[in-house]
């Protein structure tokens, strides 16, 4: 039987060979002040849909400048497909708000400073440090948490994510840990989907990690 971090290294490393090129799936382009505002728009909205309703948002409003100067009313109704419209623009213009004044534009590269940009929380604080300047990052989003909880890493019943968070980042290395995100994304839209994971065929057929997935072997 594996030990949990030799686990890890293995679910990890299957991932890797899976999707070596594995990328953030929010289309920010680089930018950093991009991605602030799609992971905040991404919050109970799929990242499709961010991608689409931000290729508008950013050609009116090209800027970080332009956003925290925008008219709140006319960015309400850019955003309003993303879900939760009226909360989401205001933290958005106030965001950039205070990445213009308090930052001068660069976004600071630390937790702490982070946390104190409306509507960011870990999730997204984790996804700006991971991909804007690659530093060791867990993003636990809903594929994160149902994956890592189905493969056996914690109880599946685990939804905490701060206490997943905690838990993973002594398992995954940390120099891997961002892109180990972004792959369960994409995993977990290919394969171990939440409502009908591949393993659900007869010998867990469609899913590369059938054979150490813990899940698995309590449904079989």
């Amino acid at each position: 039987m594996l030990t949990k971090i030799e686990l890890a290294r293995e679910f990890c490393a299957r991932l890797e060979k899976i999707y070596p090129d594995a990328q953030c799936a929010l289309e920010a382009g680089g930018e950093a002040w991009k991605l602030l505002i799609m992971g905040r728009l991404s919050a109970q909205c799929t990242d499709a849909r961010v991608n689409i309703v931000c290729r508008e948002l950013f050609e009116v409003y090209p800027s970080a400048e332009a956003i925290a100067d925008a008219d709140l009313a006319s960015l309400e109704e850019i955003v309003r497909p993303c879900g939760l419209y009226k909360t989401k623009a205001k933290n958005i213009k106030d965001a950039c708000r205070m990445l213009v004044d308090d930052y001068h534009g660069v976004l600071p590269d630390t937790m702490e400073e982070l946390l104190t940009f409306p509507g960011v929380g870990r999730k997204i604080a984790n996804l700006l440090l991971g991909d804007v300047y690659h530093k060791p990052a867990i993003v636990t989003d809903t594929h994160c948490i149902r994956i890592c909880g189905r493969i056996g890493l914690y109880p599946e019943l685990l939804k905490d994510p701060a206490k997943v968070e905690k838990i993973l980042v002594p398992l995954i290395e940390p120099e891997k840990s961002s892109d180990f995100c972004h792959r369960l994304v994409i995993f977990g839209r290919d394969t171990c989907t939440a409502r009908s994971p591949s393993c659900t065929a007869p010998n867990g057929a469609n899913c590369p990690m059938a054979d150490i997935c813990a899940h698995y072997k309590q449904t079989n």
